[in-house]
């Protein structure tokens, strides 16, 4: 029998993140919830400084399931802002400022915000980019301004908002075309932080250093869920190793992100000129450990007395579905199994969507409450990516006979390089259009800072004799510097590796380059 069967109504099972993050300003008014440069806000101050911005978006004609983007820097003002829009049913687009002009003005035009939040950093760009926007808001001044002339809305004041309803959108690419937009819910948020605190241990005691962009789950999910724990988010602006281990020093951390790129520089920072920094303690640290060095890793738990995040998650999907293993303490480990997160399902299909047997690869596909609510005005890609009643990761994976999964490749082959997502069909596409260029492939080299980065393996055409800093050049301003090759390797077109249908055999083209060593 149902709970409508018993006489129980469907709103008692209804909360939402920013009713929450509320209930934590009445149960605790006087615990920290945000710290940004040496400046403390309670839940009491978070709680009304949300419910007066939540009015100013009202007053700009932001109602339910409207979108609202943001374009800035880490900054408390930007956790306010997914609460207060999620406060009137709206959704909080994350911009990534990184993106070029052409890709930052297609995020835009995807999600058709009623307004769009900016930092004073960013303001130049979004004038770039912005046209037909409605309504700008700048961060600073400006806001400050509107919310002390601004009447507060209590949640539920402007209407019920359902957890299946849309929270966030965070972007996240596309394998051959522009950036696509993962829509988060209420719902999907609240059992990620769920499964944060079973995988972590966090508890309201605990901080969160955001230091990653908030427009990455990296920051945006694990900081609203600390805010729903009760806990404390140090907000950084960006990579400042000097808040982070002042962080490290003055607070219990429940998880500090580290990512490839990164970790060499704390390294640093943690042990400095006059021996290791004090830490008051870390319950889990890292993040995508099969992109770092070994020798980082074990290094990095040392020092922090913490195991590694042997982790495997995703945005569509949050810290599921293989994040519930870890590295030991020193350990410097030459495989890494993941273990299935809890809250959740996982099965892996062949390409008809059969299960394979233990020890065969497949892709893994995924079923929990964590799991996003699909892409932006993407029917087509959703019906696909949700076939048959579950989400398909496009990520290989072999399952062994005690339940460990190892990660094979992606379906679609992708680049993660510094936690950010390349897609090589994108570099190739603008390569190829090129005259110079006859053929090209982009694969991937490991690299010790940054994990993973791009290398273009280019056949010149006939009587053409473009240099790597010819072809580098042209990209630049095409695409995102952080998609530019690292290396341009010459070949002749008729070495490139084939498929009997004509493509070029990627795989083979890295295996080739790996055996050669470096350029």
């Amino acid at each position: 029998m149902t709970a409508a069967g018993l006489g129980v109504g469907s709103q008692s099972f209804s909360v939402t993140v920013g009713e929450l993050v509320a209930e934590q300003a009445r149960s605790a008014p006087d615990q920290v919830a945000l710290e940004e440069a040496g400046r403390t806000w309670s839940y009491r101050e978070l709680d009304d400084r949300v419910a007066r911005l939540a009015g100013v978006l009202l007053t700009y004609g932001v109602r339910h399931g409207d979108r609202v983007a943001v374009l800035a820097e880490n900054r408390h003002e930007y956790l306010e802002l997914e609460l207060a829009a999620g406060r009137l049913g709206a959704i909080t687009a994350c911009l990534n400022w990184r993106l070029l002009p052409a890709e930052l003005e297609h995020c835009i035009r995807l999600v058709e915000p009623s307004l769009v939040v900016v930092s004073p950093r960013f303001r130049p760009a979004l004038a770039v980019v912005a046209h037909g926007v409605r309504h700008v808001v700048l961060l600073g001044d400006e806001l400050d301004g509107l919310l002390a002339a601004a009447g507060p809305v209590a949640p539920g004041a402007a209407g019920r908002v359902d957890p299946e309803d849309g929270l966030t959108i965070l972007y996240t690419s596309g394998t051959t075309g522009p950036p696509k937009g993962a829509l988060i819910s209420h719902r999907a948020m609240i059992a990620r932080a769920g499964l944060f605190a079973t995988v972590t241990g966090a508890t309201c005691e605990d901080a969160f250093v955001a230091w990653a962009p908030m427009f990455h789950m990296a920051s945006t999910d694990q900081s609203l869920i600390t805010l729903m724990l009760g806990g404390r988010v140090v907000v950084c602006d960006g990579l400042d190793l000097d808040a982070i281990t002042a962080a490290l020093e003055h607070h219990r951390l429940s998880w500090l992100v580290a990512m490839p790129g990164m970790i060499e520089q704390l390294l640093g920072a943690l042990t400095g000129e006059d021996g290791a920094r004090p830490v008051r303690g870390v319950r889990l640290v890292g993040a995508m450990a099969d992109l770092v060095p070994r020798r980082q890793i074990a290094a990095l738990t040392a020092l922090l007395d913490c195991p590694y995040a042997n982790t495997f998650g995703s945005t569509e999907c949050g810290l599921a579905p293989a994040s519930a293993n870890r590295i030991g303490v020193g350990a410097a480990p030459a495989t890494l199994p993941k273990r299935q997160s809890p809250l959740g399902m996982v099965r892996l299909v062949d390409a008809d969507d059969r299960d394979v047997p233990d020890g065969a690869p497949g892709e893994l596909a995924f079923r929990g409450p964590t799991l996003f609510s699909g892409y932006w005005s993407a029917p087509q890609v959703n019906a696909e990516d949700f076939r048959g009643g579950w989400f398909h990761t496009g990520d290989c994976f072999v399952r062994q006979a005690d339940g460990a999964l190892d990660f094979v490749d992606r379906v679609k082959y992708m680049i993660k390089s510094g936690g950010e997502n390349i897609y090589p069909a994108e570099i190739e596409r603008h390569l190829l259009a090129d005259e110079r260029v006859a053929d090209a492939v982009v694969v991937r080299r490991a690299d010790e800072r940054w994990g993973e980065v791009p290398v273009a393996v280019v056949a010149r055409a006939d009587g053409a004799d473009p240099s790597a800093e010819d072809l580098l050049g042209r990209l630049r301003g095409l695409i995102a510097a952080y998609k530019i090759p690292r290396a341009v390797h010459f070949v002749d077109e008729a070495d490139l590796p084939r498929s009997t249908t004509g493509k070029i055999q990627r795989h083979e083209v890295e295996r080739r380059l790996s055996a050669a060593g470096p350029a």
